[in-house]
């Protein structure tokens, strides 16, 4: 097996601005008052207002990128508005906008890709693109479908019109600026907080030598709090970050509350943790974002492209027999406004929930177009791209364990000696054999069944297969977590999604200070 890639950057397109001098000039961006700058609804995608292209010009790349024998091609229009804003003392620190546009042009020949990409969208830069591109295969060819059909989203999981196109600066800053009091108010040890914001739009045309056209438009917020307290000599900082695809209404009163709430107390409950215990120790995972150690140890090897290529230790193993008969592993692009949601994937297949591990059996991996191809197995709508500069690969969505028959009191009650983890960073992952280290951020002992004291500087090391393997208690308080996740995978993240119920993992290693 070989897959042959081939990347061309023709021109580069991309406006970038502005300091915190110039918010005024970021503000008329924001709000449409630029001549280039105007409210695009999806309706307006579909007519080629965003690309201004036409469909001859589009026949001409494609014929153009498969002349040489290629057995497929797509074309991946892309615009991107992205505007950040940051807080530092009170005062904003920064501020930028940027724009970028373009297109990615892919050639499949059997399992050889060629791909090229152009941020200028004249029809010379993409005939260039497309003839690197196919470069891929070798022999003459044509396109067979000269004309192109849009195929209808069945269903949309997140706005499906401009939610942040006429949105001004001094509306994000307002939420900024909440963040900011409410952390100071929270705790008088509170003594600086840095908060950000950014927001970010992106509209899609994909075209299919299959004669096929999608469309999407999608938005993204993030918003980040962290916040340094000192308390006596003793100074300690930590946060957290937040993120859906929605429009500024996400950001409420109650949701504001949360996440102040949750940064202070995290960072200050770092005066009173002890170091964490060495040695083999079971672990309790918290509900929601201990999903992170279930995503990189565990999810990464069930994509399909490590199996194609045998670097995945899951190789071998569908149908057989991975975990305990609680454990349910699902990976679902279809849920509501999350990070990780998808209409279709980035090469037009439909979204939708996957499910990866059933009641401890293996059932499937993650497909993308050449990885189903391969396996004889159908997409699973898990093809996704950073941008047009990248081609498709298989990617998670939103990866999750589904509910347990155990109560969290439970499985806590059930440890004489261990450790409760809450959140993890900083981890690392061999996929292949996946191997591991995390860093667990904050926790506490378990001591005689309880919960007692809050630890920190504690890593814990081990393999997601056995992990996977060594799961013995399955909570039923499953939670969804709205972190701003970001997935790193051959050079290009992704946005995720990630949650899980409390589950007890029998032995781990755990390496403090203790």
């Amino acid at each position: 097996m070989s897959e042959k890639t081939n990347n061309i950057n023709l021109n580069r397109r991309t406006f970038l601005g502005a300091s915190v001098a110039s918010l005024a000039a970021v503000s008329g961006l924001a709000s449409g008052c630029r001549k280039d700058s105007k409210t695009v609804a999806k309706k307006e995608i579909m007519s080629n207002n965003i690309f201004e292209v036409s469909d001859e010009t589009i026949r001409k790349v494609m014929t153009k990128a498969l002349s040489t024998g290629g057995d497929y091609a797509d074309l991946f229009f892309q615009k991107k508005k992205r505007i950040w804003l940051g807080l530092e003392d009170s005062i904003v620190s920064r501020a930028y906008t940027s724009i970028e546009m373009g297109v990615g042009i892919r050639v499949i020949k059997g399992e050889q890709t060629g791909y090229a990409y152009t941020e200028s969208l004249d029809e010379k830069s993409m005939l260039q693109a497309a003839t690197v591109a196919s470069s891929a295969a070798t022999g003459t060819g044509k396109l067979k479908n000269t004309s192109f059909k849009v195929v209808p989203d069945r269903k949309t999981f997140y706005p499906d019109k401009p939610v942040w196109e006429n949105i001004s600066i001094s509306s994000r800053k307002n939420i900024l600026d909440k963040i900011n009091s409410d952390c100071r108010k929270r705790d008088k040890r509170i003594i600086n907080v840095k908060t950000w914001i950014q927001d970010e739009e992106s509209y899609v045309t994909l075209y299919t030598s299959e004669g096929n056209v999608f469309y999407d438009y999608s938005p993204m917020t993030t918003a980040g709090v962290n916040c340094v307290a000192e308390n006596g000599k003793d100074r300690e900082s930590n946060g957290l970050n937040i993120s859906q695809k929605s429009g500024i209404d996400f950001y409420s009163q109650s949701k504001i509350d949360e996440i102040t709430k949750n940064a202070v107390e995290r960072t200050v409950k770092l005066f009173d943790c002890v170091s964490g215990p060495v040695g083999e120790l079971p672990l309790v995972m918290a509900p929601g974002s201990s999903g992170i150690l279930l995503h990189e140890a565990i999810g990464h090897g069930m994509e399909a492209d490590f199996a194609r290529n045998k670097t995945t230790i899951y190789t071998d193993r569908i149908g057989k027999k991975i975990a305990d008969e609680n454990v349910t592993v699902v990976d679902d692009g279809r849920l509501d406004s999350m990070r990780g949601s998808i209409n279709h994937d980035d090469e037009g297949a439909d979204s939708q929930r996957t499910v990866l591990v059933e009641k401890g059996i293996f059932r499937t991996f993650m497909h993308d177009r050449i990885s189903s191809t391969y396996f004889k197995n159908p997409q699973t709508g898990n093809g996704r791209r950073e941008s047009y500069k990248f081609m498709p690969i298989p990617r998670m969505r939103n990866t999750y364990m589904t509910n347990g028959p155990h109560k969290p009191e439970e499985i806590i009650q059930s440890v004489k000696k261990g450790i409760y983890a809450e959140s993890f960073t900083n981890g690392q992952v061999a996929i292949g054999a996946g191997d591991f280290t995390f860093y667990v951020k904050t926790g506490y002992l378990i001591e005689n069944g309880k919960l007692t004291s809050p630890i920190k500087d504690l890593n814990i090391i081990g393999n997601g297969p056995r992990v996977l393997e060594n799961i013995t208690m399955v909570g039923d308080d499953f939670q969804l977590h709205d972190g701003g996740w970001t997935c790193g995978k051959a050079g290009q993240g992704v946005p995720v999604g990630l949650g899980m119920p409390t589950c007890l993992v029998k032995s781990i290693t755990c390496g403090g200070n203790k």
